[in-house]
């Protein structure tokens, strides 16, 4: 290899003779003579559902090399470790939700919070990758250098407050796509002035007493779809206060098919079927309802109207002003909410607010609403990257100004993927696809004696939103995150089918994504 002596060198820590053959090689050496607590072939930040799925791909495929994984918090869970209010569930099926590599065991359609932390504490046991986990660290910020092809990390442990650094040669982001410290709320006029209890699920407190007590859950999305019924069990009454309806759909509790072909199958060819099957379940009705809007709207009424009663203003509190698809559908098992509403242990009431009272809150109608407690189910402060701070070469990046490379890495930003899952299906779905990406980005680099992958814009191309998604929590941020283009692979697409091919088939070496190898200058003049 032009420029890069091909002889021995000796590893000073070890006394070793290591033989230097390629570039890589001697970037691997760089990494393997440096302290191994500071220094890492790849570093996952997050070890919730997608950071530990990113680690068990990269361990799997790379057994040898220094792996760390980053977490803010003090457990293993991420999103299912942080939020433990009352009922908390998947709103996604436990199949698609879960690793395809180590099938979710149950039979239950949605599981709560409780098992799902479990089941990502087992995983992360069963592959090894709990002593790789460096808790209570949170990234505040990394610096590529274009000198080494080295990230530098700097990570505050968040007891002691001391910083430290690491340097890795790639990143896989899967810090979460909101922030952990606090939920949004917005500003309620008099919030001061009530005598009550107000709570955001994000910060349920522990052993937290709703009994017979009157509950307003301010909200229309999965967390107070979730809570109602949840809540119900115990409180006197709660009310769903929302300022416009969501879509609403009862699937079953638990999957007879699936189930069923458990029973008469092998247990890795049930899994296989299944979980195929439910995807394109989803995916097909997804499309279906982008493709025929009105049709859809008039299924939703029918099934709410079918459970709520002719008389129910259906119209009033379960029919969005917006087309299916454009936010996120919430599901609910066996129809547990409108059980609640028809039992009167809940009610839904649609208005918007104008203040809060000592007792309870006052709408913009006249009506008010008594309350013992308010629960402000209001949504997340999205942030990027776990509010890290980028920068190439001390010089900071603004992912606003970049455009999305298949949805995961950032123009002119190298060795690094950030998983952003579905917002039309499972989450791990996507996440996993990103993490077998970037496991093959890695292996190509190995395979080439490459340094660097960093994808390259082309100039001029239109910019479009990150995400066709209406979510009020992504518009209120979209301005701060990278663009889409007019093509492939500067696409966010959100399709289950197109990103197999994108990010398992398609070449590595696209033209788009560019790679470089690293040359030792020292090593080069000697």
């Amino acid at each position: 290899m032009e420029g890069i002596p091909l002889h021995n060198h000796i590893c000073p820590d070890k006394g070793q003779s290591i033989r230097i053959d390629s570039t890589y090689d001697i970037f691997k050496l760089i990494i393997k003579t440096m302290n191994s607590d500071k220094n890492y072939d790849m570093v996952v930040i997050g070890a919730g559902l997608s950071g530990i799925g990113a680690a068990c791909r990269f361990r799997t495929q790379f057994p040898e090399d220094n792996l760390a994984v980053i977490e803010a918090r003090g457990a293993i869970g991420g999103t299912w470790d942080l939020f433990r209010y009352p009922g908390i569930r998947s709103d996604s099926d436990m199949l698609t939700l879960g690793y395809d590599f180590r099938p979710w065991v149950g039979d239950k359609t949605l599981a709560d919070g409780a098992a799902i932390r479990a089941y990502v504490q087992t995983v992360a046991k069963e592959h090894g990758i709990t002593p790789y986990i460096q808790f209570n660290s949170k990234v505040m910020a990394f610096d590529f250098s274009s000198e080494t092809d080295l990230w530098t990390l700097t990570i505050r442990d968040s007891n002691s407050g001391e910083t430290r650094k690491v340097q890795t040669r790639f990143i896989i982001s899967a810090a979460g796509y909101y922030k952990y410290e606090e939920g949004y709320t917005p500003t309620f006029e008099g919030r001061n002035d009530f005598k009550g209890d107000i709570v955001h699920p994000q910060h349920w407190p522990e052993n937290f007493n709703y009994k017979d007590k009157k509950v307003i859950v301010i909200g229309s999305g999965a967390t107070a779809i979730t809570l109602v019924p949840a809540l119900a069990e115990q409180a006197s009454h709660v009310t769903m206060l929302q300022r416009s309806p969501s879509y609403v759909a009862s699937i079953p509790a638990k999957d007879s098919v699936g189930n069923f072909i458990n029973r008469i199958l092998p247990a890795k060819t049930a899994f296989k079927m299944n979980r195929a099957k439910n995807i394109w379940i989803s995916r097909v009705m997804y499309q279906r309802a982008r493709k025929n809007p009105q049709k859809t709207k008039d299924w939703f009424r029918k099934k709410i109207v079918k459970a709520l009663g002719p008389d129910y203003p259906v119209d009033k509190h379960f029919s969005p002003s917006y087309n299916p698809w454009d936010q996120r559908v919430c599901v609910i098992p066996d129809g547990d909410m409108f059980i609640a509403i028809q039992d009167g242990r809940a009610s839904v009431e649609t208005d918007h607010i104008e203040r809060f009272t000592e007792t309870g809150i006052l709408l913009k109608s006249g009506q008010e609403l008594s309350a013992d407690i308010v629960v402000t189910a209001t949504g997340l402060n999205v942030v990027f990257g776990g509010e890290a701070q980028i920068s190439i070469d001390g010089q900071d990046i603004d992912p606003a100004k970049s455009y999305g490379y298949k949805g995961m890495m950032y123009s002119d930003v190298p060795n690094m993927v950030t998983i952003f899952g579905y917002t039309n299906a499972a989450w791990t779905l996507r996440a996993d696809l990103i993490s077998q990406f970037a496991v093959r980005v890695v292996a190509h680099m190995k395979a080439n004696n490459q340094t660097r992958a960093i994808p390259i814009a082309p100039e001029g191309m239109p910019r479009n939103p990150w995400i066709d998604f209406q979510a009020g929590y992504l518009l209120r941020v979209m301005d701060k995150l990278p663009s889409q283009g007019d093509r492939h692979p500067w696409l966010n697409l959100q399709d289950y089918k197109m990103d197999q091919k994108l990010m398992l088939q398609d070449p590595i070496d696209d033209g788009a994504l560019v790679f470089s190898k690293f040359v030792n200058e020292k090593a080069a003049a000697e």
